[in-house]
């Protein structure tokens, strides 16, 4: 038996989906697009630049971006989740905190600004469940608002109230570094740890996060802070752009215990279309050390972050970038088959109810066949193509992600005492 059908046919097993013929005379690829314009496709990572929210310069146009409207329009993707991110600096003092505040601010005020000053018809906000179905229904696209990276809040945790009602409905506690909130991921690189896991004010944060109706992203923690949030948030938790590290071993990647618990928390992993966490160890040494140097030129993580630079300054990095993928070539970038191999592997093992979808858009994501949102329709097709059924492929698009937004928002409320 070929191993591709092998494969098909474990899925199948796996997930129950239905092997009835087409109907007659229809494609497979018809069947998909059908499919596709009826599920509600909702991406929960996309990076932004403020700069790209501007009267002059905004998502209503063709950016060079990986996604905005007319990309979103084209690709037939409904939603995305747009990101408050701010990257992780030692300075962890209150000159620290309120920098990183004010950043994560401008993230706010332009995601708001897209909404209800420059494409108020063509876009909207929004912070249920409800709404994005609303908003979806009305023709137009839907824009949520997630939080990377714990810094902005400081040491005072009434800003997580303010970050819900502006908007923000998933935060995650740290991203590459270790902050006042939660050990990295990061630490599994250097064997230094600062809390072990999450520390007492982080613990503090998973029960204002509850207590708001925000879900708490485990994407970047590390594996010792993601199981302790998993075992002490009361409602669900999402890993809002994570992969599978039994396919590619990565400290980004969640291993077969994390997605156990996550399971038994009623969570999601929102898995995440980055080609360096869909296949591992392609880069020559050479090209990994050189890419290495060069975002430490540049002030840059080990892995992401480059929309926090300036534009001119990311101009020049992009370039510098380009130049050095010609003196190092890359290796094949993984493709939508591949990306979907992760998807399979996490419905065989935590099931169908506990899996979605993301890009990492704009902050270094994307695979052969869905390098920006225009391609979007691709994964739907790789989907119909292995055998999901529609109900499911919804599940997988947008379906599980608004079932722990609704489960967060109820507990949320019943925290507050109804309020």
């Amino acid at each position: 038996m070929r191993p591709d059908l092998l494969r098909e046919l474990t899925l199948a097993v796996a997930i129950g989906a239905s092997w009835a013929p087409a109907a007659q005379g229809q494609s497979l690829e018809a069947r998909a697009r059908a499919i596709h314009e009826r599920v509600l496709t909702l991406d929960t990572h996309v990076d932004i630049n403020p700069a790209n929210f501007t009267r002059d310069r905004n998502y209503t146009s063709r950016l060079s971006t990986q996604v905005d409207l007319p990309k979103m329009e084209e690709g037939g993707l409904d939603a995305v989740f747009l990101i408050v991110y701010v990257g992780q600096a030692a300075d962890l003092t209150e000159s620290g905190f309120r920098r990183a505040h004010d950043l994560a601010m401008a993230k706010f005020e332009a995601i708001h600004r897209l909404a209800e000053q420059l494409a108020p018809e063509r876009i909207g906000l929004a912070t249920t469940a409800e709404e994005v179905r609303q908003i979806a229904a009305s023709g137009r696209k839907v824009a949520l608002i997630g939080v990377e990276n714990g810094y902005p809040l400081g040491a005072d945790l009434g800003n997580v109230r303010r970050f819900a009602e502006l908007g923000a409905r998933y935060l995650s506690l740290a991203h590459n570094g270790h902050n006042h909130l939660s050990d990295s991921n990061t630490g599994e690189r250097s064997g230094e740890w600062m809390h072990g896991g999450l520390s007492e004010l982080g613990r503090q944060a998973v029960v204002e996060l509850n207590r708001w109706g925000i879900l708490v992203d485990v994407s970047h923690p590390s594996k010792q802070s993601m199981m302790q949030t998993a075992e002490l948030s009361q409602a669900p938790i999402i890993a809002s752009h994570s992969a599978i590290r039994a396919i590619c071993n990565h400290s980004r990647n969640m291993d077969d215990e994390q997605l156990q618990a996550l399971k038994r928390n009623s969570g999601v992993i929102q898995v995440v279309a980055f080609s360096s966490y869909v296949k591992c160890g392609a880069d020559s040494p050479e090209r990994r050390r050189a890419i290495a140097a060069l975002r430490q030129e540049f002030g840059l993580p080990a892995q992401g972050g480059s929309q926090a630079l300036s534009r001119e300054r990311r101009s020049e990095y992009m370039q510098r970038l380009r130049a050095l993928g010609r003196e190092y070539p890359p290796p094949p970038r993984p493709t939508v088959s591949d990306f979907v191999d992760h998807i399979d592997y996490a419905v065989r093992l935590i099931g169908i109810d506990h899996v979605g979808i993301s890009s990492d858009f704009d902050g270094g994501g994307g695979v052969d066949g869905w390098s920006d949102a225009s391609e979007t329709f691709n994964v739907t097709l790789e989907l119909v193509r292995r055998g999901y059924r529609e109900e499911q492929i919804a599940q997988l698009w947008s379906g599980n992600l608004l079932r722990v937004m609704e489960e967060a928002d109820r507990i949320g409320r019943e925290l507050r005492g109804g309020r």
